[in-house]
């Protein structure tokens, strides 16, 4: 006979409470041990695997791009090879003002698209949202791109713009992490409609804004407001149109190591001026060059300052590492922070002190040279030497006198009441 709901509730046994909150446990456990649907890819992750996109997921890394893509999925990424991207790709600009992480943008589709969805394409092709669409810069809705059957079964990827613009043919499939993100190969960059990839080429590269590279970096909050507010920015810009430059940049705990004896921010404007360029080489070299570099001895921008064999670096490669020896301190190369032609920056373990305005001696003690004393010539013309003592003014020697004085007093008056008192108590023991 079939119970009803509140009498099988009346007979069973009660669940222990410890029981009950293992259960809870156990579930919790397994849903923190489940994929969540909903998150991101590490792009630049998957393509690491890929020597061949090695420049394409560099140039992802260096943008904004990259960190977008972290909390977004379901994604289709058009991934340019190497050996398929332009000289110059950080030179391209829209004439609207957009950079290269725009451009990266119209290659990241808002779909996932796998190689058996591409071979259903609709004759009159399919328009697919990409990541530049939902910036709100993209005119209009030409923010998509437009997927066209080829011919020989190919797919091009073009600019929905009936007007010329520039395209690229899938090449392969790279790899998928299903119905997450899917890695296209194609033959070349793509541009979104009012980019002109041509021209931009031919341009000369735009300075970089090595601040700006600092403050996305992070760690380099120090180095970043001294570059902001010493005004010799504009002198590394235009040495990036020579032979390049290559940047030793101190983290900030390279700065917050600094004992106190060293005021850098008390130094005048022109020789912060000098420290700043001392930190960089008028060539850009890769981190290989400077392991392998024949002359140790480089000259630095504050040498083109002050004169020949002045504010110069030693670089050698010591214990597997490249050593940066300033005759007064000795750093290390820590990481890379940007590289690309014809700029390069290295954050370095240790502020570079040149001892030309530091003094010389052990790394963690030093401190600003003194300015030379000089004494005015006396009534015969006789040059007058610094005194190599000090003594105190003869106001002050009366003071001390003073001072003297009342300690004598005061400890004769002292011993007179410790007599006092050792004649009164002999005197109350005589009674007793």
């Amino acid at each position: 006979m079939l119970r009803s709901t509140g009498e099988m509730g009346r007979g069973a046994p009660p669940i222990s409470p410890r029981l009950a909150l293992g259960a809870v446990l156990v579930l919790l456990a397994v849903a923190a041990a489940l994929p969540s649907p909903a998150a991101g890819v590490n792009v630049t992750a998957v393509l690491a695997a890929f020597p061949n996109f090695a420049d394409f997921a560099r140039l992802l890394a260096s943008t904004p791009v990259a960190g977008e893509l972290a909390g977004r999925s379901s994604l289709t990424l058009l991934a340019v090879p190497d050996a398929n991207l332009p000289q110059s790709p950080s030179a391209f600009a829209a004439a609207a003002g957009a950079d290269i992480a725009d451009i990266l943008r119209y290659h990241v589709l808002l779909e996932y698209l796998s190689p058996s969805d591409l071979t259903r394409l609709p004759a009159s092709g399919k328009l697919v949202t990409t990541l530049f669409q939902t910036t709100g810069r993209a005119p209009s809705d030409l923010g998509v791109v437009n997927l066209t059957a080829g011919s020989n079964s190919t797919v091009v990827v073009r600019s929905p713009e009936p007007s010329p613009s520039s395209n690229a043919t899938v090449l392969v499939a790279v790899t998928a992490v299903p119905y997450n993100l899917s890695v296209l190969a194609v033959g070349g960059l793509i541009s979104p409609f009012g980019f002109d990839l041509a021209a931009s080429e031919s341009r000369p590269p735009p300075p970089v804004n090595i601040t700006r590279v600092l403050a996305d970096a992070r760690g380099f909050n120090v180095a970043a407001s001294m570059l902001q507010a010493s005004g010799v920015t504009g002198v590394f810009e235009d040495d990036e149109h020579g032979a390049g430059i290559t940047v030793f940049v101190p983290t900030d705990d390279a700065f917050a190591g600094l004992p106190a004896t060293d005021r850098l921010q008390s130094l005048p404007a022109e020789r912060k001026a000098v420290m700043l360029r001392f930190h960089v080489l008028h060539s850009y070299y890769l981190l290989g060059s400077l392991e392998s570099i024949v002359n140790p001895v480089q000259p630095t921008l504050a040498t083109e300052y002050t004169q020949a064999g002045r504010f110069t670096l030693n670089i050698t490669r010591v214990n597997g590492s490249i050593a940066i020896d300033t005759g007064v301190v000795q750093a290390s190369i820590t990481r890379t922070v940007f590289d690309q032609n014809p700029v390069a920056v290295f954050a370095v373990s240790k502020v570079l002190l040149p001892k030309e305005m530091f003094s010389q001696g052990d790394a963690d003690s030093t401190a600003v040279s003194p300015p030379s004393v000089t004494m005015a010539p006396d009534a015969a013309g006789n040059e007058q030497t610094p005194p190599t003592r000090l003594s105190l003014p003869p106001d002050l020697h009366e003071e001390d006198n003073k001072s003297s004085a009342a300690f004598a007093m005061t400890k004769g008056t002292v011993w007179w009441c410790i007599g006092l008192m050792y004649l009164q108590l002999h005197l109350l023991l005589f009674l007793v």
